[in-house]
């Protein structure tokens, strides 16, 4: 019988570091997480190559950065090869469950043998499973978006038939039913605690505003922090005029808690079902990438602020990875590639192009000179990070700004001017001249590019993003409504304008 350990990776959606109680969060009830940090290795400087989730999820998958790709936001992704295909071909069982934001075919198995599909606002297992469940009149299962994006609000499902819930159910049917002879790959891709911050009873009320910290605001001015993308997406998530809205930020960040422990639990379910299993089982949990929920006025992502580009990164396996340790060497989501391989005894091939090394041997190395690297967009809306761990340079195309950072366990930066910073800058500009399609660096220096002017118009770039049959619900209850909705292509239209081709 195959000896070789089963691999089981959980990934979260816009999960920020700071989130696990067992890692100095002490507002937050992740008992399943904190087991897991106890019995493994803690990866606290754990980076996404790409603040935004198709990019990052494709470096995941194939190992690369994103500059390599050629696949820096929510774009199509490259034909490469992706570490499912090579353990399908080595001999393990692969399946996927959950959101995993192939683009442009979400459909897509990339090397899995089996998945249970489910992607936002799209066809696919967990709407039908929905619509036989009796729930064909709910339009965004996901919560509504548009206006409603960052407003917290209750789930239009029972916690049974939530799509945390259902992701446990899909991962545990086939862990009963898998093949026994082999070993498996099994990605379990939650969807959630992406926005909108909606959670079903009784999850919704787990945490109440009162007991939130207020959102990180630096000493100085926190506007010398943000970058011309910070704006945009404030601008177009509805966010940009109520930075100081400290009840409102802790009222998100109470629906945010709530939605991290409502997967803690599906967690906890999952790892039971392993049983006897567990102990031959690598099991990962990580993010794609972190959200600023109200840290410096801003939400979402897509910036190298530490709450949008810093990741929970947890390995257990017992006598692989040491009980109850962490670790602060710089390590990226392209390290889960060459991991894999590793332990699953393949050798990486030529076509794998791996810039990325196995967590085991990062922890065995304990490299604190270690560099990695993460970066948002191209051209004249790149934004670009190289960090030790300790410290970080990030540069913004579009301000024409770069910014030296100290950074420690607390998920903030403080400015710094020194000799290891310009060691990463020159780190940075050597990684991303090697990428001409980035447009990034010419002769040795950051580019500069011109920039289209910030609109003055204060309702500019909203995005409406209604759900699909909206417009024939309200057909239903005329004369209240008359017309048509307002079109989602103006808003998308200014969000592509001020974004490179």
């Amino acid at each position: 019988m195959d000896q070789r350990p089963n691999i089981l990776v959980f990934v979260t959606d816009q999960q920020r570091a700071d989130t696990i109680g067992a890692l100095g969060n002490d507002r937050i009830r992740t008992p399943v997480l904190d087991q897991m940090t106890r019995e493994g290795t803690a990866f606290t400087r754990a980076y996404t190559p790409s603040p935004v989730c198709v990019p990052a999820r494709c470096s995941m998958a194939t190992g690369r950065y994103p500059a390599t790709n050629q696949c820096w936001d929510n774009m199509p992704m490259p034909d490469a090869p992706s570490y499912m295909e090579r353990l399908r071909d080595a001999g393990y069982q692969t399946h996927g469950v959950g959101k995993m934001h192939f683009e442009p075919d979400h459909q897509k198995m990339w090397g899995y043998q089996t998945r249970d599909i489910s992607e936002e606002g799209k066809p696919g297992d967990f709407i039908d499973h929905l619509h036989a469940s009796g729930y064909e009149h709910v339009l965004a299962p996901h919560g509504l978006r548009g206006e409603y994006y960052y407003t917290p609000q209750p789930s239009q499902l029972p916690a049974h038939l939530h799509e945390t819930h259902w992701l446990a159910d899909r991962s545990i049917d086939f862990l009963r039913q898998r093949d026994r002879s082999r070993p498996f790959l099994l990605d379990c891709h939650f969807i959630k605690p992406h926005p909108p911050f909606e959670n079903p009873m009784p999850w919704s009320f787990l945490y109440r505003c009162d007991e939130m910290p207020v959102p990180y605001w630096p000493d100085d001015d926190a506007a010398a922090y943000l970058t011309r993308v910070n704006h945009l997406q404030n601008r177009y998530k509805y966010k940009d005029r109520g930075q100081h809205d400290d009840l409102a930020w802790r009222t998100l960040k109470a629906a945010y808690y709530g939605a991290i422990s409502f997967i803690d639990q599906q967690v906890g379910r999952v790892l039971e079902a392993l049983g006897d299993d567990l102990d031959n089982t690598l099991v990962v949990f990580t993010s794609d990438h972190g959200e600023m929920l109200g840290d410096y006025g801003c939400a979402g992502k897509r910036c190298m602020l530490e709450a949008s580009v810093r990741i929970p990164l947890l390995a257990r396996l017992p006598e692989t990875f040491a009980c109850n340790h962490q670790t602060t060497t710089a390590v990226s989501l392209v390290d889960l590639f060459p991991t894999f391989l590793d332990l699953a005894g393949i050798k990486p091939s030529e076509d794998d192009n791996l810039p990325g090394s196995s967590l085991r041997i990062l922890v065995e190395s304990d490299d604190s000179d270690r560099v990695v690297f993460s970066q948002f967009q191209a051209k004249w809306m790149g934004h670009y990070l190289a960090t030790n761990g300790r410290e970080k340079f990030v540069h913004s195309a579009a301000d024409r700004r770069s910014w030296n950072f100290e950074i420690g366990d607390e998920i903030k930066e403080t400015p710094v001017q020194s000799i290891s910073t310009s060691e990463l800058e020159s780190a940075a500009l050597a990684e991303f001249a090697l990428h001409p399609a980035t447009e990034a660096v010419v002769e040795g220096t950051w580019q500069a590019h011109d920039v289209p002017p910030w609109p003055d118009d204060p309702d500019y770039g909203l995005l409406r993003q209604d759900p699909e049959g909206l417009q024939q619900m309200l057909e239903d209850i005329r004369p209240y409504f008359s017309g048509q909705l307002p079109s989602e292509a103006e808003g998308y239209q200014a969000v592509q304008d001020h974004m490179p081709d």
